[in-house]
């Protein structure tokens, strides 16, 4: 900062912070870094950041992947994978973003000619964050129904069909007509009270009752993506509450948000191991608990290939890399805590998190088993089938089902609130980084604004064909542009920028370490890590289907525009690079070695922690716009 003129430096300075203080509300007096803030407690960053790794897929994707790949042998390649892929890259963003204190964006000074990379993260988490709170609206329609004397969902009723029945359903049957035995449907056989011959009767499964809440109610779906019809409005109010409690918990930044987290990250916990003790004394639930994890696991599905990629994606999501999220978070940091210590910390919950939340679910699900007569292959689900059908069909059959409902669908809210916080704090770090003195005057404002134009464009997922557009933008943004990202983040920054150099840059923080420590980091960093996301990310476009849901396939118009949406998020990536070039002095060759060395304001955000190693840095453009006055009386921007 230039020498500051006016008759005190002190009164000066005294009348710095107080600016700063009444502008920068996100910003604390004891804060490392007074233009950023920091956070209050390590304790509030941990556990913002399991709550942004954990998150519904714990709940609802970890436990199916689990059953359908052997059982406990799954957590075999389950934990390879997380050491060779997550781990690393989970270190690796924490260590970016503490490093230099910036966003996902602005991040890339490290390597201006990737800068296309955070653009792509921070438009995937803007499309993810769109139909996440759609989830969470879900979440919150069923936790209202759920507040009744009998869940709505426990019987069929004037909303159901004659398809809606817990066993299955005789269709046809042979009867006997003047000595000829004839197949005839049910209705005939009913109308002219005859009867159907033993062992002739042709069946059908039925619908559940709550699949057909879940479809008929809930959801009010229509027969297919082009078929949008209207808004469902108790479902968009949902989603309006559900904003509303997201904008509310973060319209101070880091500095709200990471008090909320106290509840929302620790609450699914206490849920959990309640539903776990509750399912534990019925009766079955060994049998759901044997097929999850026990007798039933087969060891011999190691063998094949499409479980270690299960494996692969399942950690490589869940833990939430290449997303901006961590580096956004980790931003905030100190800039000598320990990110190693917080990386170990956080991908051994999140996963010990899965493993914990899959005997909760199995156990109850073993007792919906038993009580039907069904084996527990007939009725364990993933993803929207769990969470709004199976389980809930199975909680209804509880006593005191609406109770233990309301616990289920209340987590489910506060496991999908602390993740939609991040995302949210990913695109306002973002803002905040590339315009610092608006957002430092009108954080609340932009804060709002994102909610509310977040939730203006959500609104197409809550008509009657919004599961499909929910379903649509999950099955390509949250595919292949995260791979993407994730392999093109690890070159650059270990292959491009110098692996060894970052690791320098990682000692600045963390202190100085023998060469065995890095030895596991620099084999995954450099060859194991990117050869398994390049692995995954060719075997995922060699297997690439067309999305459906359920068995209603998505017309060509709705592949195109997800397409579309993809494309949109990566072409950032040669774009802003083609402008870095030719931005750039020189020949062809020389602005590109130019675009590949890091910007000459590439470093520790504050001048205390830049040492030897950066002394040189270009001091970044300061933040605070107010003026001084000089000793002359006239004024002049600092």
């Amino acid at each position: 900062m230039d020498k500051l003129k006016c008759p005190s430096f002190f009164k000066c300075r005294v009348k710095e912070k107080v600016t700063a203080s009444s502008e920068n509300f996100h910003v604390g007096e004891n804060d490392e870094n007074q233009d950023r803030g920091n956070w209050s407690k390590k304790s509030d960053y941990l556990l913002s950041m399991v709550g942004y790794a954990v998150g519904l897929g714990n709940v609802w994707r970890f436990p199916y992947l689990t059953y359908n790949n052997g059982g406990g042998a799954f957590l075999i390649p389950y934990a390879i994978m997380l050491a060779l892929a997550g781990l690393p890259l989970f270190f690796l963003e924490c260590s970016l973003g503490q490093f230099a204190s910036l966003g996902p964006v602005s991040v890339w000074r490290i390597l201006p000619l990737f800068q296309g990379v955070g653009i792509t993260m921070v438009l995937i988490s803007i499309f993810v964050t769109i139909y996440y709170n759609v989830i969470i609206g879900y979440s919150l329609y069923y936790m209202f129904a759920s507040f009744q004397s009998e869940l709505p969902w426990k019987n069929c009723s004037s909303w159901s069909d004659s398809n809606c029945s817990r066993t299955p359903i005789v269709t046809h049957c042979n009867v006997s007509i003047h000595g000829t035995e004839m197949q005839v449907n049910m209705s005939w056989v009913h109308a002219n009270n005859f009867t159907c011959i033993n062992g002739s009767e042709v069946y059908q499964p039925g619908q559940l009752p709550s699949e057909q809440y879940w479809n008929k109610v809930a959801l009010q779906r229509s027969s297919g993506m082009d078929e949008t019809g209207e808004i469902v409005w108790y479902l968009a109010l949902c989603l309006l509450l559900a904003w509303i409690i997201v904008g509310a918990a973060l319209f101070k930044g880091i500095k709200s948000s990471g008090k909320v987290v106290y509840f929302t990250a620790l609450f699914p916990y206490v849920v959990l191991l309640i539903l776990l003790i509750r399912g534990a004394t019925l009766e079955g639930a060994s049998k759901g608990i044997s097929y999850y994890i026990g007798a039933q696991s087969n060891f011999t599905k190691l063998s094949e290939a499409e479980v270690w990629k299960d494996a692969a994606t399942q950690i490589f999501y869940s833990l939430s890399v290449a997303w901006g999220g961590l580096v956004a978070l980790s931003s905030y940091n100190k800039f000598n805590n320990n990110c190693f210590s917080d990386a170990i910390v956080v991908c051994l919950t999140n996963c010990l998190t899965s493993v914990f939340a899959g005997f909760a679910i199995f156990s109850i699900l073993g007792h919906m088993a038993h009580i039907s007569g069904q084996e527990v292959s007939q009725v364990v689900k993933s993803g929207f089938d769990l969470a709004f059908i199976a389980y809930p069909e199975a909680l209804a059959q509880l006593p005191g089902g609406p109770f233990w409902s309301i616990l289920f669908f209340f987590m489910l809210l506060t496991l999908g609130l602390d993740s939609q916080f991040a995302s949210i704090e990913t695109i306002t770090t973002t803002i905040q980084d590339l315009f610092p003195k608006v957002m430092k005057k009108m954080r609340i404002p932009i804060t709002l604004g994102c909610c509310l134009v977040l939730f203006l464009l959500g609104l197409v997922c809550v008509t009657q064909a919004g599961i499909y557009w929910v379903n649509l933008i999950d099955h390509f943004c949250a595919g292949w542009g995260i791979l993407i990202a994730a392999i093109l983040e690890i070159i650059g920054i270990i292959w491009i920028y110098g692996g060894n150099r970052f690791i320098e840059d990682i000692e600045m923080m963390i202190g100085a370490k023998r060469w065995i420590f890095w030895l596991w980091w620099k084999a995954c960093w450099f060859v194991i890590t990117p050869v398994l996301l390049i692995a995954i990310l060719i075997w995922s476009l060699v297997k690439f289907q067309r999305p459906t849901y359920g068995e209603i396939s998505y017309p060509d118009w709705g592949v195109a525009l997800g397409w579309c949406m993809i494309i949109f998020c990566i072409i950032w990536i040669p774009i802003v690079a083609i402008i870095k070039i030719v931005q750039a002095e020189g020949n062809i060759f020389q602005r590109i070695v130019s675009c590949c060395k890091p910007a000459p304001n590439w470093g520790p955000y504050l001048e205390q922690h830049r040492g030897e190693r950066y002394k040189n840095m270009v001091e970044p453009k300061k933040e605070i716009d107010h003026e001084i006055p000089t000793i002359s009386g006239s004024r002049k921007p600092e």
